[in-house]
């Protein structure tokens, strides 16, 4: 099973480029961010044309996720227990089964946090405190799971082309990088990393300054693995080619594959 996250920045600005990813990379399973757009304005025809279930959780405008899949999407939940009245369209997820396999997924759009002073940080934490939560009882079903999608974390240094460029910004805060890391503490693998150790491995891009040109990048999407997804690992990698497409997201996808 081939699971990809990809933070889209816009379904309908960019859907000649999904459509042509979608053919090209044929992923059982695509998580999607940042889809801004209501669940009735999803062009979900474009991907069942291609054999593909689809679930959205969208928001007009802003945010939004959704889940495709070339197998049934069952038990659907959106958005994140205990979510006291938010309502900001950041989390999808469903079960996805072939034969042997099934799998929790799950499409995580998470805050980001800037401006550092401003009350958007605050709810960055508190929302990564109820993914923690969450991640923790997932654990309990000892069903693979995977937590996919667009973190707005940088977890260390090697992470980000410049480091020292984040340093004031709320991905690469001390309480950012914690969050994230009592995730790994969980139980929870970084797939691509560990596959791929070492720096220059980015996925996000800014479109100011040249930064895909210059190679710019920072890490900011991941697949965070249960420990029984772990043991059907086989890859991950990420598929930097789709950034030099006409009119791209400013991230790239992000796949791994379970046997």
């Amino acid at each position: 099973m081939k699971i990809t996250t990809w933070n889209i920045n816009g379904i309908r600005a960019r859907i000649e480029g999904a459509v042509s990813y979608v053919r090209e990379a044929r992923p059982d399973v695509l998580c999607l961010q940042e889809i801004k757009t209501v669940d009735e304005g999803f062009p979900t025809e474009a991907f069942t044309d291609l054999g593909y279930n689809v679930v959205t959780h969208g928001q007009k405008g802003f945010n939004g996720v959704a889940l495709l899949a070339l197998h049934p999407l069952e038990d659907v939940m959106r958005g994140l227990p205990r979510h006291d009245g938010d309502v900001q369209s950041r989390h999808l997820e469903a079960t996805v089964a072939t034969g042997d396999l099934a799998v929790r997924v799950a499409s995580i759009y998470l805050p980001n946090g800037n401006p550092v002073g401003s009350e958007k940080f605050p709810y960055k934490l508190g929302w990564m405190r109820r993914l923690e939560a969450h991640a923790t009882a997932l654990l309990a079903s000892e069903m693979p799971v995977i937590l996919a999608g667009d973190f707005n974390v940088i977890p260390e240094p090697a992470d980000a082309k410049r480091p020292d460029a984040w340093r004031n910004d709320a991905l690469f805060q001390p309480e950012s990088r914690g969050a994230f890391r009592a995730l790994a503490n969980l139980g929870y693998l970084d797939a691509v990393r560990a596959c791929h150790p070492g720096p220059g491995h980015y996925t996000f891009w800014d479109y100011q300054a040249g930064a895909w040109q210059k190679d710019d990048g920072i890490r900011i999407d991941f697949q965070l693995l249960s420990p029984q997804a772990v043991d059907r690992l086989s890859a991950a990698g990420i598929d930097r080619f789709t950034r030099s497409w006409e009119k791209p997201s400013d991230h790239v996808p992000v796949w791994t594959t379970l046997v």
